[in-house]
């Protein structure tokens, strides 16, 4: 029921008919319901483990699902890497100088 009315209020909100803070409101509740939503579900699921093992492994399996896809890279120069091969080289220079330059920036000299 709640995200039928955030969607509602969202189109109120475009149209000018809802003011921000009643969106905003509506979203909140909106999300700490399918939070309680969540959390309830996952309570029954392992109170009722030893009744029903298939819907309880079901749902860790579908947790453990991990992206395998890394999508186009940026080359030193600019140039757009789509080849895994190419990127699986790329990767760790990039990862190497992302954590270099976080490490400058948090780097506070003398104090």
């Amino acid at each position: 029921m709640e995200i039928r009315w955030k969607r509602k209020v969202h189109g109120m909100w475009k149209e000018g008919q809802a003011i921000w803070e009643e969106y905003r409101n509506v979203v909140r509740a909106c999300r700490d319901a399918t939070r309680k939503a969540k959390a309830h579900l996952e309570l029954k699921l392992a109170r009722d483990v030893k009744n029903n093992k298939k819907g309880f492994f079901k749902y860790i399996s579908s947790k453990w699902k991990a992206r395998d896809h890394v999508g186009p890279l940026l080359n030193e120069v600019g140039a757009l890497v789509t080849e895994d091969a190419e990127k699986a080289e790329l990767l760790p220079s990039l990862l190497q100088s992302l954590v270099l330059r976080l490490a400058l920036r948090n780097h506070r000299p003398w104090r």
